[in-house]
């Protein structure tokens, strides 16, 4: 049998002890697998990323979710993507850069942004994502001309 891609999905609901809802977690990571003697250690890594995501610490009270998760939005990321070292790279669908900087605590701080939202963003004019080992983000500017934009 060969295996072409592996999906790994993974989730945890809890209670905290003050809160009167409870709360869902679910995560799923999807790869593509070029040879199957590496199913194991794709799916090592898909589940360790996730077990990682789902045993973090929560940042925020039940009672002060509502308000602090509006402010958030707003909040303008501690991260400055200048600060961080880029590798210009050609891709399948062109040219983009791409970063495994993990001593630029910028970089740390962007990965952590990334993963809060699912893995990518848009910010000052870039897409960036995170590529499927977890720990290298690209980016790519986008085009956003007033003409090629649909009303």
């Amino acid at each position: 049998m060969e295996v072409e891609k592996l999906r790994v999905g993974k989730g945890r609901t809890r209670k905290p002890s003050d809160a009167e809802e409870w709360i869902k977690e679910y995560y799923e990571l999807e790869a593509t697998i070029k040879d199957s003697s590496e199913l194991e250690i794709a799916k090592a890594n898909l589940t360790g990323l996730i077990d990682g995501w789902l045993s973090a610490p929560n940042k925020l009270s039940t009672k002060a979710a509502p308000k602090d998760a509006n402010k958030t939005q707003t909040e303008t990321p501690s991260w400055n993507p200048s600060k961080i070292r880029w590798e210009q790279v050609e891709g399948t669908k062109g040219p983009y850069e791409k970063s495994e900087d993990v001593n630029s605590l910028d970089f740390k701080a962007m990965l952590k942004d990334l993963q809060n939202h699912n893995g990518k963003l848009t910010r000052d004019g870039y897409f960036f994502w995170v590529f499927q080992n977890g720990t290298t983000v690209g980016r790519k500017k986008r085009n956003q001309t007033p003409s090629t934009k649909t009303q």
